[in-house]
């Protein structure tokens, strides 16, 4: 006679067994490989960006007090993406109004009379000519207001042609992605639930029940 056997089941805790041969940590280095991998190749794939600054300073005028300088270099340094001093440098850079406000930060000191003007471009060579046309049309402008201002706007620093991008590298992207891939990782670490401990066999998990107390037997007085 033939002998017929069923199929086989499988064995209810090869899963559990095969979920445990991973270590609790995997999700840390493989978030920070996945953040560095995405980090590098944004540093690829954006184009360079070149900054170039120019400086200018505002001197006051004689017998003038020097803290009237200061408070118009803010001034200015406020005003420098303005209508009335971009209509002048869009036409020497040779760029758009648009791109120049976009595209150009200043910043001022609350210690010195000076005003940083900072240009960012795809080109190298363009950064430089913003900055420069928007530190030009300061001056020019400085020199129309003079007489009621009392203070001279000149320029002390030109942009010169950056000759690296100041945008990060791909190994910096990288890097930042990276940690912050880590990071996110290790707080989907700290989220996970707890795995519960393993259950105890079943001949430790029993309990061994005391049986009934047997009777006593009670002693018959003698009459």
């Amino acid at each position: 006679m033939s002998r017929f056997s069923g199929p086989r089941q499988a064995h209810p805790t090869r899963g559990h067994q095969r979920a445990r041969a991973l270590p609790r940590w995997w999700p840390l280095p493989v978030c920070a490989l996945l953040g560095a991998t995405a980090g590098g190749v944004y540093g690829v794939v954006k184009p360079p960006q070149y900054s170039a600054t120019s400086y200018v300073v505002v001197t006051p005028a004689e017998k003038a007090d020097p803290s009237v300088a200061l408070g118009f270099a803010q001034a200015y340094g406020r005003v420098a993406t303005e209508v009335a001093v971009i209509g002048d440098a869009q036409v020497w850079a040779g760029v758009s109004a648009k791109t120049l406000r976009d595209s150009v930060q200043t910043a001022t000191s609350p210690d010195a009379p000076m005003i940083a003007i900072t240009a960012t471009s795809g080109r190298a060579a363009d950064a430089a000519g913003m900055a420069n046309a928007v530190a030009r049309a300061l001056t020019v402008n400085g020199a129309h207001t003079r007489a009621d201002t009392g203070v001279r706007v000149v320029q002390f620093s030109r942009a010169a042609t950056p000759l690296a991008p100041s945008s990060p590298s791909p190994a910096l992207t990288g890097l930042v992605g990276g940690c912050a891939g880590g990071l996110l990782g290790g707080l989907a670490l700290l989220a996970r639930p707890r795995r519960r401990p393993e259950t105890e066999p079943e001949t430790a998990r029993a309990a061994s029940v005391p049986g009934p107390a047997g009777a006593t037997a009670v002693p018959q007085e003698v009459g």
